[in-house]
């Protein structure tokens, strides 16, 4: 189902039909509530995983071809801002997700909406402006470079030890996912510090980004007929930079490093449906893999306190 994107699609409208039912309702009840909220969370992975997978790959090569042709028609530049939108707004709408496990207080404001969206914007268009680039020169390239970047991203996520699903199969597949995003932007996936994986990833990142680059503008022939290009790919290095200094201040002064309250004690592993006859003292339903997720990005201490938080605030 995943394979044909029947799987975002069965939970979307499932997540539709409860809405709809709580809309008309009375009164929700909290089990409800959460139930809206698990198929939430599991939408909200589920996009970001459709955007890096399928969207960034796409918009790479639609700005391929734009500067391949010379022609840019009025869609296609809408469909490249469109399409760095979308994707950025996947990582942000991914992280309102994970804030939905914190306490209130640490709910995500305006303002750090905005300024994780810009860092992840500023981030992500020179690296895909350098695959299109290296791809202009080079169309075979990528298909050695791209497999290279990506088994060094799945090497280094098996060593960091993942535990998202309940068995070794759709832990590999779920490394290889990750492995892709890391191809294009970062992403968390292990608990404690970051900082020193964050330093190595960018490091990592903004060599490999110059070197594509630097190999374009090095082997270029001397009549190319993209003159304008030079000062949008001086250009890209101080974006990058930008990017990576916003988000210092992101996680200087908006980030969360807090203690999360204990979510309860078992949940679904699948949005399936709750069992009848259970009891109101009953654990919480609760989106297992997101609770994980969460636990990771924001160097969470699960330990029991009083007014718990399973994330259906998302809802």
């Amino acid at each position: 189902l995943h394979v044909l994107q029947l799987g975002v699609g069965y939970r979307c409208v499932r997540a539709l039909r409860l809405a709809w039912r709580l809309c008309r309702a009375p009164a929700a009840s909290e089990q409800q509530r959460r139930r809206l909220a698990f198929l939430a969370h599991d939408i909200s992975l589920l996009r970001l995983f459709e955007a890096f997978v399928e969207n960034a790959p796409q918009l790479a090569l639609l700005l391929y071809a734009v500067l391949r042709s010379q022609a840019a028609e009025p869609a296609q530049g809408v469909g490249i801002c469109t399409a760095a939108l979308c994707v950025t707004w996947s990582l942000l709408d991914y992280h309102q997700a994970l804030r939905s496990f914190l306490q209130d207080k640490y709910e995500l404001s305006l303002r750090s909406s905005f300024v994780y969206f810009l860092w992840n914007l500023l981030l992500l268009c020179p690296r895909i402006l350098t695959l299109a680039l290296f791809a202009l020169r080079w169309p075979y390239g990528v298909a050695v470079h791209f497999p290279l970047v990506w088994l060094a991203m799945f090497l280094w996520v098996t060593m960091q030890g993942t535990d998202l699903m309940e068995s070794p199969g759709p832990e590999q597949l779920y490394r290889t996912v990750v492995a892709v995003i890391l191809y294009f932007s970062w992403f968390n996936v292990a608990e404690g510090r970051t900082l020193g994986r964050s330093v190595i990833y960018h490091s990592f990142m903004l060599v490999d980004s110059m070197l594509l680059a630097a190999s374009w503008l090095c082997c270029r022939p001397p009549a190319d007929e993209h003159p304008y290009l030079i000062p949008v790919v001086l250009a890209a290095l101080p974006c990058y930079l930008l990017g990576l200094s916003v988000r210092l201040v992101y996680y200087k002064w908006l980030h969360p490093n807090v203690r999360a309250q204990h979510p309860g004690a078992a949940d679904e592993v699948d949005a399936g449906e709750v069992a009848e006859g259970l009891q109101g003292s009953a654990p919480a339903l609760v989106n297992r893999r997101m609770q994980r997720l969460a636990q990771a990005h924001f160097s969470i201490s699960l330990q029991g306190e009083r007014s718990p938080r399973n994330g259906a605030a998302a809802a």
